[in-house]
């Protein structure tokens, strides 16, 4: 009897002892992952004084600042081995009649027409006055032309009658630039049919407005400042297509990636007698 409770013990301790070294390993594995984990996620974003959550899936900006460089012009420039950064202008009717052939003399590579808006007290869409002849002048000029609509959409659905409003006026014709996404919030006070909105909703607006765009065959791509991009957007739910940042400053110091840069909005250029806002495609050089 007691010899067989002493073999028990026996047979317990080994049984201990084969599979100690296992349960160490598995202690060792969970702890360098806890490890890893942490010393992977990345510090908080600071932006007006708070702390912002990374997103992880949202792609972080590859630009480095000291490739940014201003000339006496007013105009930046970015070069890297991924190619140099083209210059390029957006427009719409406070711009005025524009001389393309002039601004086309003067450096600037691209446009971005404004095609349309909705307005924000009576939610109606309409045409840019400008939206013809700017098209066409900037084309017949040499510059590649992309076009963009400034949105006041409350529900997809608006945003969705926005793209299809887009697509009739553009009725096929080729774009070399995306076609652009632009809602914006309107000072307080003014009344604007979108005071009540939230970040989600425009979110799924914006996405909305993209998929559509997609499905009728140009590139969507979204217009977003600073505080949209941390505080409104969920760009989580929009990084599948490119972004368009608006930050006037001597670097973009926006965490996320973005393609365009608008740098300025009180450019000078020949041929537009106002001032005029002043962009960057930081994408590679085909």
């Amino acid at each position: 009897m007691y010899g067989g409770e002493g073999m028990a013990k026996r047979q317990d301790q080994a049984r201990r002892r084969r599979w100690w070294p296992l349960g160490l390993l598995a202690v060792l594995l969970l702890a360098g992952a806890a490890f890893f984990w942490h010393w992977r996620s990345p510090s908080p974003i600071l932006y007006r004084g708070m702390e912002l959550k990374v997103k992880r899936e949202v792609p972080q900006s590859r630009y480095r600042s000291e490739k940014f460089v201003m000339d006496g012009q007013g105009r930046m420039g970015y070069k890297s081995l991924r190619g140099e950064a083209r210059l390029g202008i957006d427009v719409s009717y406070y711009q005025g009649e524009i001389d393309w052939q002039a601004v086309a003399a003067d450096g600037v590579e691209f446009a971005l027409v404004r095609l349309g808006y909705r307005g924000y007290g009576n939610g109606e869409i309409r045409l840019d006055p400008c939206f013809e002849a700017n098209l066409r002048g900037a084309g017949e000029a040499g510059l590649d032309v992309g076009v963009y609509f400034f949105s006041q959409a409350t529900t997809p659905q608006e945003a969705a009658e926005e793209a299809d409003f887009v697509l009739e006026t553009l009725a096929g014709r080729e774009l070399e630039y995306p076609v652009v996404f632009d809602w914006e919030w309107i000072r307080p006070g003014e009344d604007a049919r979108t005071d009540h909105m939230t970040g989600q909703a425009v979110t799924e607006c914006a996405a909305a407005f993209a998929q559509r765009i997609e499905a009728g065959g140009y590139q969507p791509m979204l217009y977003f400042n600073p505080d949209m991009g941390y505080l409104d957007y969920d760009l989580a739910q929009l990084k599948a297509w490119p972004f368009w940042l608006a930050r006037y400053s001597a670097v973009p110091d926006f965490y996320y990636d973005f393609d365009l840069w608008q740098f300025s909005h009180t450019g000078r250029v020949a041929g537009i007698e106002p001032d005029v806002d002043l962009n960057l495609d930081l994408r590679p050089v085909k």
